[in-house]
């Protein structure tokens, strides 16, 4: 059985978020230099998102005209948050959250423009190395799990369901411990697994605290785990800045796409000061081998579909939600036949 439950966690926060909608604006200045100054808050700081690192370190921004502030909100919600109240002008999150702030009747939604990651990037961790781990053998344990409607859980319910396994009778999933805690967690406690996204998991392999037996990313297969947003009157408003924004996305996701696991990490490495190199090429290279990262940023309608499909499962879904509203293919595709 879960241990907690946080279902009414969203319409809670997307009444304050709605309340924000009148009293906040859709601007865009310039930087001293003419530059657009635009801030990107993203839902975690993860070598999981490496393109968008690659990105910033390679110049990409400065050649699209952006002057770039990065801001780890730490949580979709807060990434949402900041997006509508106009403290950001782009959020970096799961697409659920969209999905959650329109079912709340939000007129001025918040519509993915670009999609980066099509693989859910959290392994699933145990005790030991388990060469044959098969799915059934969670059932009676205790994992350590995700905030409920986060894509983390979300998934990890789907992948249980689809190998037979009902996640409240067969197992007990820990949903009390915060996001980021878990692997600490895990050392001490009794739990038998965890579900960790890097640094965490190759940190507990490299302490013999734990080990990699399940990759969620590589059993769920391609699930739109985290894209690019911004309300839907910036994108109205400022078409050219979502553009060269994009571009930029892109010209990252072609620089990893196209470079070794040792060249990424070292270009990335100022972002993770704590993680040394090597370590850092080794967590890469588990994310490029379960291909992790997609070859452009067009956010398909299939994927949209997949998505509701893992809320619905997750009883997150309260209705109908149309692609045509949360999602836009247009700077996407402009971008990827711009890098051709």
């Amino acid at each position: 059985m879960y241990a907690t439950h946080t279902r009414k966690l969203w319409p809670l926060l997307t009444a304050g978020i709605l309340a924000a909608l009148s009293l906040s604006g859709c601007q865009s200045s310039l930087s001293p230099d003419g530059q657009t100054a635009v801030t990107l808050s993203e839902v975690a700081h993860s070598i999981f998102y490496a393109p968008q690192y690659a990105a910033i370190e390679l110049g990409y921004f400065e050649e699209e005209g952006i002057d770039l502030t990065l801001v780890n909100a730490g949580g979709a919600d807060k990434v949402m948050t900041s997006l509508i109240s106009g403290d950001a002008q782009i959020g970096f999150m799961g697409s659920e959250a969209s999905i959650y702030v329109y079912q709340e009747g939000s007129d001025d939604p918040a519509v993915n423009f670009a999609q980066l990651t099509q693989r859910a990037g959290n392994f699933l961790v145990g005790r030991q190395a388990e060469e044959d781990f098969n799915w059934q053998d969670l059932r009676g344990k205790t994992v350590l799990g995700g905030r409920a409607g986060g894509m983390p859980q979300m998934v990890f319910e789907y992948i249980l369901k689809k190998n037979g396994l009902d996640p409240v009778n067969d197992l007990t999933i820990d949903q009390s411990i915060s996001f980021g805690l878990t692997a600490a967690a895990f050392t001490s406690s009794a739990a038998d697994y965890t579900i960790e996204f890097e640094p965490f998991a190759t940190t507990l392999e490299m302490e013999g605290s734990g080990a990699v037996v399940a990759s969620l990313g590589t059993e769920s297969g391609y699930v739109p785990y985290t894209a690019y947003s911004a309300r839907k009157s910036y994108l109205k408003q400022h078409p050219e800045v979502i553009q060269s924004f994009t571009n930029a996305i892109q010209k990252g996701l072609d620089y990893v796409n196209s470079h070794s696991s040792e060249e990424i990490a070292k270009v990335i490495s100022p972002h993770f000061k704590e993680t040394p190199v090597d370590k850092l090429a080794l967590i890469v290279d588990r994310y490029k081998s379960q291909d992790t990262w997609k070859e452009d940023t067009v956010f398909e309608e299939n994927s949209f579909t997949l998505l509701k499909r893992i809320l619905e499962e997750a009883g997150e879904l309260k209705a109908e939600v149309p692609y045509n509203e949360l999602v836009t293919m247009d700077f996407s595709k402009k971008a990827a036949k711009n890098s051709q």
